[in-house]
């Protein structure tokens, strides 16, 4: 298929599809986007005319379905990819599916199960993208020594003050996002690339802001966490302490610090900065990331690409997807027994 012109159709066209998936589609010789079915008609319409896509659906069905489409890209909330990923595949489409994979791991493991049945088909799940540019580096730092053996992990991700003003959104509702909380599943996956996957789980969440107005001005009442601590056992060796929240003001810049035997590593998540120090430094020194090992959004590429048979999906496979997905039920399994969780479920 290395020549054949790639025909992609879009299911969801939200602010990542439109900002991210579609200009990406666009920018690869070979590649047509031929239609969209978003959640109504005038939105579809509207992404039609900006992106000069020529057809819209009023229905997923009809878009999955039609023989017009090579690959299907799914934009839409989690509670719909386990669904719209088994149709696509069982429609013979390639799929690239939106973070998060899905509701829970169950789905997951169901949505792995079809694609491992349609081998010929490409399978992706679009990756976390806040340390692509640093992760070569680290790797390849950790790899040759610079840390020695890994002894703890730190990440740390927070929003600032509590906010009871915002208002309700799909990422409040348990019935769209499922068992997926804030970001702790994007950077679970960042760290697996980084160190691998958790042996365990031990969590304390809490709910600060107990409901929010939705755009219809109804009270709507959560019970997804907006703070979560965890302690996790890594198959590398270290405990890793995660703290993901939305109510802590003034908390220190994003960061994942990795402390080993030998030496430390610390990156400034938003600020894209890398430092670091060994055994007998003072303090820590920004370390250059050569430009040959600057990793760069690329997804849409590596999806092409993998379709046309000359590379490999890495970012990110369903296989990846299920650790995570895994990963985000043992959370709330450990928050509601007190009981660490062991890995893989």
């Amino acid at each position: 298929m290395s020549d054949d012109v790639i025909r992609i159709g879009f299911v969801g066209a939200g602010g990542n599809t439109t900002k991210r998936h579609i200009p990406g589609f666009q920018a690869i010789n070979g590649v047509e986007l031929v239609s969209v079915a978003n959640r109504t008609h005038k939105s579809s319409q509207r992404v039609a005319d900006e992106f000069g896509i020529s057809t819209v659906y009023d229905g997923w069905q009809d878009l999955i379905a039609a023989s017009d489409t090579d690959a299907i890209c799914i934009g839409t909330w989690p509670n719909t990819h386990h669904t719209l990923v088994l149709a696509a595949l069982d429609a013979g489409k390639h799929v690239l599916c939106e973070a998060r994979m899905a509701m829970d791991s169950a789905e997951a493991w169901d949505m792995l199960a079809a694609g491992q049945e349609q081998p010929d088909l490409i399978k992706q799940i679009v990756p976390a993208p806040f340390t692509l540019w640093a992760d070569k580096t680290v790797k390849d730092l950790i790899a040759n020594g610079f840390t020695g053996d890994l002894l703890s992990v730190d990440v740390s991700l927070s929003k600032g003050f509590i906010d009871h003003d915002s208002p309700f959104t799909w990422r409040d509702d348990r019935d769209v996002s499922g068992n997926n909380v804030l970001w702790t599943g994007i950077f679970y996956e960042v760290l697996m690339g980084l160190i691998g996957p958790a042996t365990s789980v031990q969590a304390l969440t809490t709910t600060n802001v107990k409901w929010r107005q939705d755009d219809q001005g109804e009270r709507r009442y959560i019970t997804i966490p907006d703070h979560v601590e965890l302690l996790c056992e890594m198959a590398s060796g270290p405990i890793a302490h995660i703290r993901v929240s939305t109510v802590t003001g003034l908390a220190p810049e994003d960061t994942i610090w990795l402390y080993g035997a030998d030496g430390t590593l610390k990156i400034d998540i938003h600020g894209q900065k890398l430092y670091g120090a060994r055994r007998g430094d003072s303090e820590l020194s920004e370390i250059t990331v050569r430009p040959e090992m600057v990793g760069s959004w690329r997804v849409e590429e590596e999806f092409v690409n993998a379709i046309r048979g000359v590379e490999e999906i890495t970012h990110t496979t369903f296989e990846d997807g299920v650790r995570y997905m895994e990963f985000t039920d043992a959370i709330l399994q450990s928050s509601q027994s007190d009981k660490k969780i062991t890995l893989p479920l």
